[in-house]
């Protein structure tokens, strides 16, 4: 005689006849709590998603040419919980004069002197390469960037409030790192990040001034 295998849910226990009866005569408890169990799990998995990313609208140029006004990006909230913020990188983070979220992209790390002139920018006295800039800056500055905090600016380097007009941005602001661009779905593309390899080894040797 052949035998069936049977799989039971849950504490794996097989169900007596007198289990399976109540079961029958009380539907409506099984399927309340079923449905329970469905929405702690979709409210669970709907609180972790929103913990682990935000969604954000661009409102502005000041990233032109990189990103446009009326785009929505979806940004990385647990990205520098596990690293540092490295120099090219597009964040998204809290003003620190007011309530404002902005998007920049950094250029200057702690101990960093940053200077600006001729229509270049220089860290530590070597020029960045910046392909991605709407045009060079036409101001003129110099600054040394403090422990525990960043030096922005946006791509769209005469359009922009950044830190060349409000100063350094402290770490405990930045929300995340912006990662994909998703509407409208003509522009879906993964945020274009820079890595400054002309600065490589900078960060190792530098200390804070």
């Amino acid at each position: 005689m052949m035998q069936e295998d049977a799989i039971y849910e849950r504490d794996g226990r097989r169900p007596s006849a007198t289990h399976a009866e109540t079961q029958f005569r009380q539907p409506t408890e099984v399927l309340a709590r079923e449905i329970i169990e469905t929405l702690l799990l979709t409210f669970f998995i709907f609180w972790l998603v929103n913990s682990l990313v935000g969604r954000y609208r661009i409102d502005g140029s000041s990233m032109n040419p990189t990103l446009q006004d009326g785009q929505y990006l979806i940004i990385n909230n647990i990205s520098y919980m596990l690293d540092e913020p490295k120099r090219g990188d597009i964040i998204v983070f809290r003003h620190p004069q007011n309530d404002l979220n902005l998007i920049k992209r950094v250029v200057g790390l702690p101990g960093d002197h940053v200077e600006i002139r001729n229509q270049v920018v220089l860290v530590n006295g070597t020029r960045l390469i910046e392909p991605y800039i709407e045009a060079p800056p036409i101001y003129n500055g110099s600054w040394t960037v403090p422990e525990g905090q960043y030096f922005v600016l946006g791509d769209n380097r005469n359009n922009s409030s950044d830190s060349h007009s409000w100063s350094f941005l402290p770490k405990a602001n930045i929300l995340g790192k912006a990662e994909v661009v998703y509407w409208p779905p003509s522009d879906w593309q993964i945020v274009p990040h820079y890595a400054h390899d002309e600065l490589n080894g900078q960060q190792v040797q530098q200390g804070v001034q």
